[in-house]
């Protein structure tokens, strides 16, 4: 036996069918403690822009209800003032057409007091 057959006799006796005979490392890929701060420091403000986004449209909408508030409640009042004529109307109508109504006398005027 040669020493190349001895080798090669060695190494066979540790290979196992369909295996690799040699392993590889996997090295892990770590970040170093500048990259961490910059990614942190990226996240906070994607972050605070989320929360900054969502404020203003809050607010936009706030804006809107107080708005439509206030139409509403001139809408109301406007409601209301046309109900009284309303009313004023018809009861104007009502003692004019009424048998009690027609059945008085005007009066003139006779004279006047003076002090």
């Amino acid at each position: 036996m040669t020493y190349s057959s001895s080798l090669a006799s060695n190494r066979s006796r540790y290979r196992v069918r369909n295996q690799n005979t040699i392993k590889y490392q996997t090295q892990t890929k770590v970040l170093g403690p500048v990259s961490n701060t910059i990614i942190l420091l990226v996240l906070g403000c994607l972050l605070m822009l989320l929360y900054l986004s969502q404020v203003t449209k809050t607010n936009a909408f706030g804006y809107q209800i107080n708005n439509l508030q206030k139409e509403q409640s001139s809408l109301q009042a406007e409601h209301d003032d046309l109900e009284v004529s309303s009313a004023r109307l018809q009861s104007m109508n009502r003692a004019q057409t009424s048998t009690v109504a027609k059945g008085m006398v005007s009066v003139a005027p006779s004279a006047t007091v003076r002090n």
